[in-house]
């Protein structure tokens, strides 16, 4: 996985391509919840599986541009744009490691906004269009 995410991201070390990536999931642990987020550290390496299941969840759902926000704020040095590419870097990677089945159940628990980060296009429900 961190090798995939070296690539995705064209980090220049694998610690930090594993930095990112452990501060990626950890985000992204407090947001998934129930049977998705088993079925998310069932699919993921052991390592970044305890990442994921070790997070306390949030009290309240974050938008996309909040848990970007989030990230940057736990990234010295990191700016909205370049937390953006770490997460997109990270998460991107993530249908192909689990599958698109599992990434489009955590995406139907997400806000909307977040299948960009994910690199897929935004899921509408037929009922919305």
């Amino acid at each position: 996985m961190v090798d995939a995410v070296r690539e995705a991201g064209r980090y220049t070390t694998t610690a930090e391509a594993e930095r990112v990536t452990r501060i990626v999931l950890s985000a992204l642990g407090g947001h998934v919840v129930g049977d998705e987020r088993v079925a998310l550290a069932q699919a993921l390496p052991p390592e970044a599986a305890r990442v994921v299941a070790s997070q306390i969840l949030v009290t309240r759902p974050q938008t996309a541009a909040e848990f970007v926000d989030g990230v940057a704020a736990r990234i010295e040095g990191a700016t909205p744009a370049t937390a953006r590419w770490d997460v997109s870097s990270v998460l991107s990677v993530l249908p192909e490691l689990v599958g698109d089945d599992l990434i489009d159940r955590v995406l139907r628990e997400l806000p909307s906004g977040y299948a960009l980060l994910f690199g897929k296009a935004e899921l509408v429900p037929p009922a919305a269009r």
